[in-house]
């Protein structure tokens, strides 16, 4: 519950890189114009599992789980979960 706090804290400070971008568009077969604010939109469901693992916070919504760095709250990768 900690780490929930401290990320949805911090939620502000999440973003992504160009290359993250593509990588996440690809992943999750989406074609959405503000990557970031989709993933932000998945945390914050009520129904998100987040937990922190080493220095990375997953994120699990749905059928999607979301890799952010714990330092940076760069969103690293988005995952369809089989």
């Amino acid at each position: 519950m900690e780490d929930k706090k401290i990320l949805f804290d911090n939620i502000d400070k999440i973003h992504t890189t160009e290359m993250g971008v593509d990588r996440i568009k690809r992943n999750l077969k989406i074609d959405t114009e503000d990557v970031a604010e989709y993933c932000i939109n998945k945390i914050l469901d009520k129904n998100c599992n987040i937990y922190k693992q080493g220095k990375n916070w997953y994120c699990e919504a749905e059928n999607i789980k979301i890799t952010i760095n714990s330092y940076s709250y760069t969103i690293i990768t988005a995952h369809i979960v089989k």
